[in-house]
């Protein structure tokens, strides 16, 4: 009995020790990508000896925004979450935080539900994954709708052949998005008759729960989270005096937003890209091109740098073995 005693103990041991052998090296190799990705982009863009004028007040309101945006989605997080497990406000903000933490070895961040979903109970698990589905389609919504906003500016300001394709392409997707958002549970059971989907078949069930009220509200927080990027983008393009006008620089950045979504890469590979957008779109308006890369590389650090670093250090923390 003394020995079953003394197995149950080792046992119990060893599992806290491969918990934090497991979650020291997923927040080490997490930690370790972020710092190469950032230390190569900074190498590449090159600014010794390069000086700015820029009021750093728009630097410390862009920074001020952070936890406003953290706060909203963990606050979305929850209202989701709550439907499939109680879930306290600290919780939500946790499980988003290691949700970033995953996405960014993912492409297009595509592991940052996933991400949430590990770290909370697994019990439920495929509730929080109809849940997620929700969330990201709201989120999706804002992207494409503003991004039909910044289309139209475009073909105005800008006009194309290819520049009306896309717009005409991209408001397809907007109302298509929206409708399957908002009647969802009139195609569950038409999705249900192929096989694959079947196991998701408790979605349908998950969004009666949502009365039209709560799936409007889930769109303005989503809603007002775009606009809360967009204004750090423009504070910080402020502070590095790339001077763009108050209402065509908007719109720039909503076209920024969506080339970024629509584009696909890693988060550790996204900076380059985001670097080229910026310098396409900004380019428009100002020839600082230094500028536009730093408020660039700023707002992925901000938003994503951060956080992860945040998520990759209550990783360590999680028990991976149950």
């Amino acid at each position: 009995m003394l020995q079953n005693e003394f197995k149950g103990l080792l046992n119990k041991s060893t599992k806290i020790w491969i918990n934090y052998l497991l979650g020291g090296a997923v927040s080490a190799l997490l930690i370790w990508s972020l710092y190469r990705q950032v230390y190569s982009q900074l190498n590449h863009i090159g600014t010794p000896g390069f000086s700015w004028a820029g009021n750093t007040i728009f630097l410390v309101f862009a920074l001020l925004l952070m936890p406003v945006n953290l706060g909203l989605e963990a606050y979305k997080w929850k209202l989701l979450a709550d439907t499939a497990q109680p879930l306290n406000y600290r919780k939500a903000c946790t499980s988003y935080l290691a949700g970033i933490a995953f996405s960014i070895v993912t492409p297009n961040r595509i592991g940052e539900y996933p991400g949430r979903i590990l770290y909370l109970k697994r019990k439920n698990t495929l509730r929080l994954i109809s849940v997620s589905v929700l969330g990201a389609f709201a989120q999706l919504f804002a992207v494409l709708f503003f991004g039909v906003v910044g289309l139209l500016y475009y073909n105005i300001a800008y006009p194309g052949f290819w520049e009306k394709v896309l717009f005409v392409v991209c408001l397809g997707c907007t109302i298509g998005v929206i409708y399957f958002y908002l009647r969802f549970e009139q195609w569950a059971p038409k999705l249900q008759k192929i096989k694959w989907f079947r196991k998701f078949k408790t979605y349908g069930q998950l969004l009666k729960r949502f009365s039209m009220q709560d799936q409007v509200n889930i769109l303005l927080l989503s809603l007002l989270r775009y606009l809360i990027f967009s204004a750090q983008f423009m504070l910080l393009l402020t502070w590095m005096n790339v001077s763009i006008p108050l209402v065509s620089g908007f719109l720039m950045t909503t076209l920024f937003f969506w080339a970024m979504a629509m584009i696909p890469s890693v988060a550790l590979a996204e900076l380059g890209v985001r670097g080229q957008v910026g310098l396409f779109l900004f380019n428009h308006f100002s020839p600082n091109s230094i500028g536009i890369l730093i408020a660039t590389f700023s707002l992925w650090a901000i938003n994503l740098v951060i956080p992860a670093l945040l998520g990759s250090i209550l990783l360590f923390r999680m028990r991976w073995l149950r």
